[in-house]
Parts: C-alpha cells; sequence; structure tokens
C-alpha cells in the first residue's frame, strides 16, 4: 500500500470500487430513527430481558428504563454538540480520535468494531431459540436453532448489501409491526385492570430503592444499545447536522419510554407483589410475556407475538450489521483493515465488502458453538453479548470525556451551558453502570461470582482496547504516515 509522505495527512489510495464513496442523501431523520430503535430490539426486550429484570429488581424494574433514558440523554447532549463542531463518518472510533488522540481512537476503534459483531452476531442464538418455538407452535417444526440462525445470517447479508434505504424501510415494517403488537397487548391488560388493579407500586421508593435495583440497572442501559449509532450514518443522511441529532433524542425518548411502559404493564398482568417470584419461576422457559398475552388477549396474539419477536431480532441484526460494516469500512479507509474491506458496491453504493466479511465472521461463530453443541442462549448468546455491552459502556463514557476536553481547550465556542456538565454527569453514570456490570456479571453470565468465565469475558473489552492502544503506539514509532491517518476518515 503506498503512502505520501509530505504534509500533515497523507492520502490513502481509495479501495477498489470504492467510487465517490456511499450513497448521499438516502436517508433522512424518519430512516434513522428506524434503524436506532430497532437496533435497541423493542420486543425482543420486552420477551427475553425484560423478565430477568423483574426477577432480580422486582416491581422497581421499569425505573431502570427511565434512569437509562435520562442518562443517555445526558451522554446524547454532549456528543451532538461535538458532532457539530468534529465532522467524523467513523462513529465513536472518530470523535474519540479527534478529542482525545490517535491512540486511544484506534483503541477506540476496534474495540467498537469487536463490541458491536459481539452484540449482533450473539442475537443469532436468541434468534435460532425464538424461530424454533414459533415453528414449533404454529406447525409442529422441530429443527435445530442454528438452521435458522444461518437463513437469517443470508438475510442480513442481502438486506445490508441491497442498500441503507432499502434496509430502513424493511426496519420500518418489522418496528411498527412489533410495537403495535406489545400495544395491543397492554391495552387488553389495562383494560381488564391487570391481576389485581392498576396501580404506580413500580415507581414507588420501596420499589426503586430495593436491594436488586442496582444490581439490574446495567440492563437497562444495555437495552439502548446501537442508539449512539446515528453519526455513523452521516454520510448517508440528509442534512445530518439536523437529521442525525433529531433521529438520536427521538430514539431515546422513544425507547425509554416504550420499555419503561411495557414493563410496567407486565407488572400490572401479575400484580406488584407477585411478579418478581413469577418472573423468577419462568427464567428457564422464557414464557413470562407468552403467558401474559395468553391470560388477557388469547392465543392468536401469543402465536403472533412468537413470530413478531422473530423478526424484532432480525430486524435489530439488520441495524447492527450495518453499523459494523461503516467501521470496518472507517477502519480500511485508513489502512488498518485490509484495504479489499473498503471495497464499495459500485451498483448499490453499499459497503459490500465490510458485509460479506461480517457474514462469514458470523457464519463462523455459529458453526464453531453449534459444532460443540453448546447453548444458544446461556452460551452462545450470553458470551458474545457480555463483552460488547461492556465495550460499548466503556465508549460512551470515553466519548463523554473527549467532550469535555474538545471544549475545555476551544473557549471561543458558543456553546450552551449545560453542554459540559451533561458530558461530566454522563461520563461518570457511564463507568457507574460499567461498575454494577462487572460487580454483577455472575446476574448476567450464570457462573458463580469469581469464576473464570466472568473474568475472560470481562477482559475482553479492555483486552481489546489495550491492543489498539499498543498498535497505535507502535505504528506512530514505525509507520508515522499510517498512524497519521488513524481515526482520520477519507475526505474529512
Amino acid at each position: 500500500m503506498a503512502f505520501t509522505n509530505k504534509g500533515a495527512a497523507p492520502t490513502l489510495p481509495a479501495p477498489a470500487g470504492a467510487g465517490d464513496g456511499l450513497k448521499k442523501n438516502a436517508l433522512g431523520a424518519r430512516d434513522i430513527v428506524f434503524m436506532l430503535v430497532s437496533a435497541a430490539a423493542p420486543l425482543t426486550i420486552v420477551v427475553g430481558i425484560a423478565p430477568l429484570a423483574l426477577a432480580v429488581g422486582g416491581a422497581g424494574a421499569p425505573v431502570i428504563y427511565v434512569v437509562a433514558a435520562l442518562g443517555l440523554g445526558l451522554f446524547a447532549v454532549g456528543f451532538m454538540a461535538l458532532t457539530r463542531y468534529v465532522v467524523s463518518y467513523s462513529g465513536f472510533y472518530g470523535y474519540i480520535s479527534k478529542t482525545l488522540g490517535r491512540v486511544l481512537g484506534l483503541g477506540s476503534g476496534l474495540t467498537a468494531w469487536m463490541s458491536y459483531n459481539g452484540i449482533q452476531i450473539g442475537l443469532y442464538g436468541l434468534l435460532g431459540i425464538q424461530a424454533d418455538i414459533s415453528m414449533q407452535s404454529i406447525f409442529g417444526l422441530d429443527l435445530p436453532w442454528w438452521l435458522y440462525a444461518v437463513v437469517s445470517i443470508a438475510g442480513v447479508w442481502y438486506l445490508g448489501w441491497r442498500g441503507i434505504d432499502v434496509g430502513a424501510r424493511v426496519l420500518a415494517v418489522l418496528l411498527t409491526l412489533e410495537t403495535v403488537i406489545v400495544a395491543v397487548i397492554a391495552v387488553f391488560v389495562l383494560a381488564q385492570g391487570g391481576a389485581q388493579g392498576l396501580g404506580f407500586d413500580s415507581f414507588s421508593p420501596q420499589a426503586v430503592f430495593s436491594p436488586g435495583f442496582a444490581a439490574i440497572l446495567g440492563l437497562g442501559f444495555s437495552a439502548f444499545m446501537g442508539f449512539e449509532a446515528g453519526a455513523l450514518y452521516r454520510e448517508e443522511a440528509r442534512d445530518p447536522d439536523r437529521t442525525v441529532p433529531r433521529a438520536t433524542y427521538i430514539s431515546i425518548a422513544f425507547i425509554g419510554v416504550f420499555y419503561a411502559f411495557s414493563v410496567w404493564v407486565i407488572v400490572q398482568a401479575f400484580g406488584a407483589e407477585a411478579v418478581q417470584a413469577f418472573a423468577a419461576g419462568h427464567l428457564d422457559t422464557g414464557d413470562t410475556a407468552y403467558i401474559m398475552a395468553g391470560q388477557f388477549a388469547g392465543e392468536l396474539c401469543v402465536n403472533v407475538m412468537s413470530v413478531l419477536i422473530v423478526t424484532s431480532i432480525f430486524a435489530s441484526q439488520l441495524a447492527f450489521h450495518n453499523t459494523i460494516n461503516r467501521y470496518t469500512l472507517s477502519l480500511s479507509r485508513e489502512g488498518i483493515f485490509p484495504q479489499w474491506s473498503g471495497r464499495i458496491s459500485p451498483r448499490y453504493r453499499t459497503p459490500s465488502a465490510a458485509g460479506a466479511g461480517q457474514t462469514m465472521l458470523a457464519f463462523a461463530c455459529v458453526a464453531v458453538f453449534a459444532a460443540f453443541g453448546l447453548d444458544p442462549f446461556t452460551q452462545f448468546l450470553i458470551w458474545m453479548n457480555t463483552p460488547g455491552v461492556i465495550g460499548i459502556l466503556f465508549l460512551q463514557a470515553l466519548t463523554s470525556i473527549g467532550v469535555v476536553v474538545f471544549f475545555a481547550h476551544r473557549k471561543d465556542r458558543a456553546l450552551r451551558w449545560y453542554v459540559v456538565p451533561s458530558a461530566i454527569t454522563a461520563a461518570a453514570v457511564m463507568c457507574a453502570v460499567v461498575y454494577l456490570m462487572v460487580a454483577n456479571a455472575e446476574l448476567i453470565t450464570g457462573a458463580p461470582a469469581g469464576a473464570l468465565l466472568n473474568t475472560v469475558l470481562i477482559a475482553v473489552a479492555p483486552a481489546v482496547f489495550a491492543a489498539g492502544v499498543a498498535a497505535a503506539l507502535i505504528l506512530r514509532r514505525t509507520r508515522p504516515e499510517l498512524y497519521r491517518r488513524i481515526g482520520q476518515g477519507r475526505g474529512e
């Protein structure tokens, strides 16, 4: 790979087939909202994750989503202010590089790439389980989970290859359907007064300050994974300075309200005093939300929900697939990843090589776990997701610190008074949530406290970050022309 040695930032050769870059003006604020909310997988959280929050935190579980929305709202205030002054199409990678330096930037880029891959690929285990449940209940078919995963991987690749705008339309349909089914079930529950009449015990001090509330706070933040990816779509967005912030704030507000309301409805369905024991007793079968739907809305709603949770997971995987591809493209453009991984489809203007690579990685991971007969939920999903969630929360904290550093050194910037205090608070909140996740890792992994498995899963994100930092230091000494490209992006 050739570099020019003159000037502050040598120009990398464009990847073959790159042309003029990704498709321009392909996304409006609504399209980005659909992708960000779909990444959070609303129905998947309600059916698959909320019962765990209820089992540990009890009736106060709905409040964790309110707290998470407020904390991430503070993060978004600083992050969106930064995007107005720092141009980047590289997400966390670009913004951290340009505020905290290239060394931390490369560590962040590799951590983001690993984290989103872990979250996205791990979801294939959950999809396989839910697809099998749905096919058994409707058609009586009992097929291996990995078969559904393989079909889903192929579908995600195809829609990602066809274009971000095509994927956004598909996500719009799927997100609308899963939101409607939750709303329909909620109407049935509330119309019938739940189990013991409607109440707001979930928001009482006794519920919020229960012993298990702090332990599950990390689950609330993990439910928002992917909302920050709007900045990655600036290259393809119409009027990105307006559409990206608007989409980000709308996404946080919608996700927070939707989750808090939906989990509160589950509390009403079983009663504030009984919901914790009921959810804990049904964690193994994962049917808490299905039982609620059957009792209040009938079997038809149960069957519809069993199908829509599969499409909900698929929508989330497609959204994360698009995010991963754009991180790969950024790292390829700057010479960190192989040049071929940055090739863009001349027909659809999509990062086709990155999509193909991510697809093959997903196939390989599914194949390994299936070959060893490992459980698709307690092992595949948990082992893949846990490092990813920790990594993203860490990057959110680091980005908030970058906001503070950036504006502290630029006193001339016209800035709202609350931006820097919001970023400082957000950084502290994210660090606290990471600590709570690490301290309560056994609640997520199911392994005993202090087990080697917990240590390994917790160490993955820091290890990848450290490897990126080390690589940047080596490049600074041995390949300064390549080092200067870190986090700068082609044409940024």
